[in-house]
């Protein structure tokens, strides 16, 4: 009948299949939620459930291209300053903590699959942020891609180990993993250095000399630095290194306000990377979330350890006024 709007079901059509029905009509075809319900006689409440259901399974990707947050003021702002390649900022005014933490990681996760490449040694450091980015990196295999556990495993009450944080971002990217299968750090440093001498452990440890391009978070030195609460250094341990100028923590190891690794005991009981073989990398890949880790961040920028920076603009208004 004429002037009547031509109403078809879904009938037979479910699951993934009516999942992308709904995400085409969306985002190809851009007509609004209402009118696809009317079109496909279904409930507005069941075409945004089917919209959810295709951004968690992957069946679309919502992304914003990078020179949107890369070619502001303050990221060529931070590179001028600091000598970086590139910085890519998002925007966080009037965030709580969490939220512009969660916005950042999100923010690092689209980026870093656009900065790697086939043939690339990628080592991935621990911690809440690597863990947190790692689950959000969408599916995308990046051929004859290796990732590397930088620091040996440790019993941390937190979800994020070392080995859960390199091993969730091989399987995001569809690449080989390389494990440390050892403990991040020993109770006597003669134990240390047998254990560094058995083959299996030598050639996992050499096979780190490999490494090209690094992804990490430096930690703090505050009283509840994840160094502690992982058992890599004791609260005395930790205020001892403070007491001599250590501004944060680079894979497990404390390094100055100039990004130089500190000598102490605990180095000689630790199995990973030796830091100096961090600095000067292809690219090294910081991920900043927090107004809590300046301090740290202008250490490892100091150091050598940073090209490429993903952080917030408060963060970088922050960097930029502390410099």
């Amino acid at each position: 009948m004429a002037g009547t709007t031509r109403r078809r079901s879904l009938g037979r059509i479910s699951g993934e299949n009516a999942v992308i029905e709904v995400a085409w009509m969306y985002y190809h075809d851009g007509r609004n939620q209402q009118d696809i319900a009317e079109a496909l006689g279904i409930s507005r409440a069941t075409v945004v459930n089917y919209l959810q259901e295709a951004r968690e399974t992957g069946l679309i990707r919502i992304t914003l291209a990078a020179p949107a947050f890369t070619a502001h003021r303050l990221s060529l702002e931070l590179c001028t300053k600091f000598g970086l390649a590139e910085a890519y900022v998002v925007p966080d005014d009037g965030l709580a903590p969490d939220p512009a933490f969660a916005r950042v990681v999100r923010g690092a996760a689209l980026w870093l699959p656009d900065l790697l490449a086939p043939g690339d040694r990628l080592g991935v450091a621990w911690g809440r942020t690597v863990y947190a980015l790692a689950e959000r990196v969408e599916n995308r295999a990046i051929e004859d891609l290796t990732v590397l556990q930088l620091v040996g495993s440790m019993a941390t009450p937190y979800g994020f180990t070392a080995e859960a944080c390199s091993t969730r971002l091989a399987q995001r990217l569809g690449a080989r993993c390389l494990n440390l299968h050892a403990p991040a750090v020993l109770s006597r440093a003669a134990l240390a250095e047998e254990l560094r001498a058995e083959p299996i452990l030598r050639a996992q440890l050499q096979a780190l000399q490999g490494v090209n391009k690094l992804l990490f978070s430096v930690g703090t030195v505050s009283e509840n630095s994840h160094v502690v609460s992982s058992g890599l250094a004791t609260p005395e341990e930790l205020a001892a290194h403070v007491a001599r100028g250590a501004a944060g923590v680079i894979c497990g190891r404390f390094v100055d306000a100039m990004g130089r690794q500190m000598p102490g005991e605990t180095e000689a009981r630790m199995i990973g990377i030796d830091l100096p073989r961090l600095v000067g990398l292809e690219m090294g890949i910081l991920v900043t979330p927090g107004l809590d880790k300046v301090t740290p961040s202008l250490a490892a920028i100091r150091g050598g350890y940073v090209t490429h920076l993903a952080t917030s603009t408060r963060v970088a208004e922050a960097l930029l006024a502390a410099a």
